[in-house]
């Protein structure tokens, strides 16, 4: 199975702690109070960009990266793609 296919497989079990849910507003100036759906919707669209370094997945899409733990499936950060 691919890591875009172990993740997508494991939607269901991904999560954020508290401080999580405000780090991912702040770095991406979101508005939304359901921050794990928001995260959870842009993995799962098929334009999205997934791959797996070390023990996290980044999730790529619409110019942000969603980091997710490989082994909690916790969304650790996410941020806006920096450009040059």
């Amino acid at each position: 199975m691919h890591d875009n296919e172990i993740l997508l497989s494991n939607l269901e079990k991904i999560h954020t702690t508290e401080m999580g849910i405000n780090r991912i507003k702040r770095n991406l100036g979101l508005d939304t109070e359901d921050v794990i759906e928001w995260c959870r919707a842009k993995i799962q669209r098929p334009d999205c960009s997934i791959i797996k370094q070390g023990k996290n997945y980044y999730a790529t899409i619409d110019d942000c990266i969603i980091t997710v733990n490989s082994y909690s499936y916790t969304i650790i950060t996410a941020h806006k793609v920096k450009r040059k």
